[in-house]
């Protein structure tokens, strides 16, 4: 049920997008190409079972929890065509 100037079905659009939004995004930060035997940060040897696992890993276990760790957050809210994006 649409309210106002939407169209029936224009809340489910704006959530079918964020989710598509969110796995391109998810996709666009995969590793790729070859595994590497060493962490590129703190040059500590890469577990063998890491790189079969996740192909195209560049960091060990420990460098990469610290680089999800300091990764800012998304709001996860898609606001493509609410009146408060054009407000801004």
């Amino acid at each position: 049920m649409a309210g106002g100037w939407t169209r029936d079905g224009a809340v489910q659009d704006q959530i079918d997008d964020t989710v598509r939004d969110a796995l391109n995004r998810a996709r666009r930060a995969l590793p790729q190409g070859a595994s590497l035997e060493r962490c590129e940060e703190c040059a500590a040897a890469i577990p063998e079972a890491r790189r079969k696992a996740l192909p195209g890993v560049r960091l060990c276990l420990t460098c990469q929890e610290e680089r999800d760790a300091q990764t800012t957050g998304f709001s996860g809210y898609n606001r493509r065509g609410s009146k408060d994006s054009q407000l801004r």
